[in-house]
């Protein structure tokens, strides 16, 4: 049943963000989830998209900025599991029956740090170019290849980054089927930012003291967190499919 309702959430906001209608006045707030801007469709800003913007134009993103306090602090990164529709998409992508690739978290913070810091902050401040968008697989599915579908006149612009993006956006696409959630764990920099949050959120889960460890919720985990040893991990996208055991409860507590 919750897996069904989070599928539901994730359709509803898929369609909600990419709503068109909602773009004159949306496109000047960013959410707190992972969609392109340039998506023909898109309503509103993408997070990363305007934190890189603000960094070119040298000034302080005040809104942005406290848009990502105010929902980090609320929920952590309840977003990433229940609303985003890049992470749905990774999901759905997972269920395809094949066999699966289990890896470790170990190295996941470090490496989403270091994209986030280099590839977002550190090369747009410099170079003066968004060049995480350049590059982001999600930007390529809903703006680039639509973009280039939509007007033939672009087409004759498509150059090596063009092909660069489409084989990233592949390597994305087909890791999905064998590690789930793998942009999510090891590339995504709103899910970076959302992650400083989950220990200190006023949502958080609980495990319960008759907890045994057996280790189904970590089985059912689609980040690969033990998380009978820490239910409030910077990793875990809180898409609830741990509570399965009956150990693991959510509270909402300021």
């Amino acid at each position: 049943m919750r897996r069904k309702k989070r599928t539901l959430f994730q359709i509803l906001t898929l369609i909600f963000i990419n709503s068109y209608y909602l773009a004159p006045l949306g496109k000047y707030i960013p959410l707190p989830i992972f969609n392109c801007y340039s998506c023909p469709l898109a309503s509103f800003a993408c997070p990363i998209g305007t934190l890189q913007h603000f960094l070119i134009i040298r000034q302080f993103p005040f809104l942005l900025l406290g848009i990502l306090f105010i929902s980090g602090i609320l929920l952590g990164r309840y977003f990433c599991g229940w609303f985003c529709p890049f992470g749905a998409l990774q999901d759905w992508l997972f269920k395809i029956k094949t066999f699966k690739i289990n890896v470790s978290n170990r190295l996941s913070s470090p490496i989403r740090w270091l994209i986030f810091i280099t590839l977002v902050i550190i090369i747009p401040y410099i170079s003066l170019e968004p060049w995480f968008c350049k590059l982001c697989p999600a930007g390529t599915l809903e703006a680039g290849i639509p973009q280039i579908l939509l007007k033939p006149q672009l087409r004759n612009l498509i150059g090596l980054l063009f092909t660069i993006k489409i084989i990233i956006l592949i390597v994305f696409l087909i890791s999905s089927i064998f590690i789930s959630r793998s942009f999510c764990r090891f590339v995504c920099p709103l899910g970076t930012i959302l992650s400083i949050f989950n220990k200190i959120s006023f949502y958080h889960l609980e495990i319960e003291s008759t907890c045994s460890q057996c280790g189904a919720c970590r089985n059912k985990c689609p980040v690969n967190i033990e998380v009978y040893k820490n239910p409030n991990s910077p990793s875990c996208i809180r898409c609830l499919e741990c509570f399965e055991c009956g150990k693991i409860h959510e509270k909402f507590s300021v």
